[in-house]
């Protein structure tokens, strides 16, 4: 219990807060195990707001918040709670699990099946969704988690001198055995449910990693081509065999192994090295912002309000096994809760969540049951063995539903076991003479675990003329933090980040 002072003065910090148009933050638990509510839905003058996986969110109260303003939480199972903001005087806010009695629950006059749900499900989406071209206001972040597992071979054949075992040892020692990569994004997504007609607005972007851990990559990269300039003739070409198959490398292609040093004082060469940085960096401003494009495009494709994706239940449920599991509430709405099981070749199961009442599915839970690819030739492995995640929709005040946010963890494997040649010719050698060679017996895995979290804000419809006129502009790149910095999104809603992502320190400062 905390003490009546202690009330009085969270209250006067929290009233400060909203006068200097600042920002509310709260954690959202459970009243009964006292566990954080994760997914939540938080409401402050009809701009929503979600949870992370540890309950917190944080809203942006701009300069017309007023301390009368309510605030509305909800959450499927939970009883919903509004109140003036000035009334959340504590940083925790306690949700209360709803009962439900089954006898009070009249959905319909009717008892459907689960799949006669569905199909009311699939006949109301016209109704219940925007379907075609809209502008939506999101923020996404990833995590890439990338683990190195094993790392072993065996040198069958060198003969250059300096590729010897000392060298790739300390090529393995280099790489980093466990590396951890986020990236966030601001901005205003243009389309409908095509994944390659989608033109994004770039507003803000980040990504935070440890950069100390490329140094030592750079440096072994300097020493690698200093051998290569030592020992290999600039007009070789290479085959590289693995196994039954060989390519072809020509050094143009061997980036800047055999380029040479530009004269400070050659201004003529210091202007065109210039101009091909400038180039390089407006070309990975088009990389990223194609990039963010397409992974949002795959995800709003994903959606399962639209035919044709990989979780299909709605338009084909006669492929899965349906069972209409109970009922629960999200506020005072009813909702039928169908669990779905694959029965065949589909690879998802999980929980759909459908308001009882307009047949609208406002939440998906779902997770894989089978390896999604299992791919295994000539010593090379691929298994994607892991899809979970959830999607939540949400009523806006123009009657829709509207996506509101989309979760999911992808976990990937991969190995390589096979001998790895490669082999140095001239083509001013008589006979093409083999000149060097390198063999190897290659054993090595790796697993990457990606996360993707979407959160929709705003979203209202626009027509194909809108979208035709809208053009994409590439200003933007990712602002490097080698650190968490709590400032970098002040004034701007996103969704709060995990303990994980605010403790993030790189173990090296990058240099001033």
């Amino acid at each position: 219990m905390q003490k009546p002072f202690t009330y009085l003065f969270t209250f006067f910090l929290f009233f400060t807060t909203i006068q200097h148009a600042q920002s509310l933050s709260s954690v959202i638990v459970d009243s009964v195990s006292k566990k954080p509510v994760p997914y939540a839905t938080v409401q402050l003058n009809n701009k929503g707001m979600i949870t992370n996986e540890e309950g917190r969110f944080k809203f942006l109260l701009k300069d017309d918040i007023k301390a009368t303003d309510s605030l509305f939480i909800s959450c499927i199972g939970y009883e919903s709670l509004g109140k003036p903001i000035s009334e959340f005087k504590d940083s925790l806010i306690y949700l209360s699990p709803k009962a439900i009695e089954l006898q009070e629950v009249i959905v319909s006059n009717k008892n459907y099946t689960p799949r006669e749900i569905l199909e009311l499900v699939e006949d109301n989406i016209e109704k219940n969704y925007i379907t075609q071209f809209s502008k939506k206001r999101l923020f996404l972040r990833e995590t890439y988690q990338n683990n190195i597992i094993k790392t072993q071979y065996e040198i069958k054949k060198s003969s250059i001198e300096a590729f010897n075992k000392n060298f790739l040892d300390s090529v393995i020692h280099t790489i980093p055995k466990n590396n951890i990569y986020y990236t966030e994004m601001l901005g205003d997504l243009y389309g409908a449910d095509d994944a390659d007609e989608q033109k994004l607005d770039l507003i803000k972007a980040s990504e935070l990693y440890d950069k100390s851990k490329e140094l030592d990559v750079e440096l072994l990269e300097e020493k690698f081509n200093k051998i290569v300039k030592e020992n290999i003739k600039t007009d070789s070409y290479f085959k590289i065999k693995s196994g039954l198959f060989g390519t072809k490398v020509d050094p143009e292609d061997m980036g800047d192994i055999f380029k040479e040093e530009i004269d400070s004082t050659d201004v003529a060469a210091l202007n065109k090295q210039l101009e091909e940085e400038k180039k390089k960096k407006e070309e990975r401003r088009e990389f990223f912002l194609e990039y963010k494009r397409k992974t949002l495009g795959n995800l709003f494709e994903n959606l399962p309000i639209f035919d044709d994706t990989d979780y299909n239940v709605i338009f084909k449920p006669r492929r899965y096994e349906l069972t209409l599991e109970n009922h629960t509430y999200l506020g005072d709405q009813a909702v039928y809760v169908i669990r779905f099981v694959p029965d065949g070749s589909p690879e998802f199961g999980g929980m759909l969540y459908i308001n009882s009442d307009d047949f609208a599915l406002i939440r998906m839970d779902f997770e894989n049951t089978e390896s999604l690819r299992d791919f295994k030739l000539l010593g090379v492995s691929v298994n994607e063995y892991l899809a979970k995640g959830s999607i939540l929709f949400d009523k806006g005040a123009d009657q829709k539903y509207h996506l509101r946010y989309y979760n999911i963890i992808k976990g990937i494997r991969a190995g390589i076991k096979r001998p790895l040649t490669i082999i140095e010719k001239n083509k001013n050698v008589k006979g093409r003479r083999k000149q060097n060679e390198l063999a190897l017996k290659v054993d090595a895995s790796f697993g990457n675990i990606n996360q993707y979290e979407l959160i929709v804000f705003d979203e209202e419809p626009i027509n194909s003329g809108q979208f035709e006129a809208f053009k994409e502009k590439t200003g933007v790149l990712p602002t490097y933090m080698p650190d968490y910095d709590p400032n970098f999104w002040k004034g701007y809603d996103i969704i709060e980040p995990n303990q994980a992502i605010k403790e993030f320190t790189s173990e090296v400062q990058p240099e001033n």
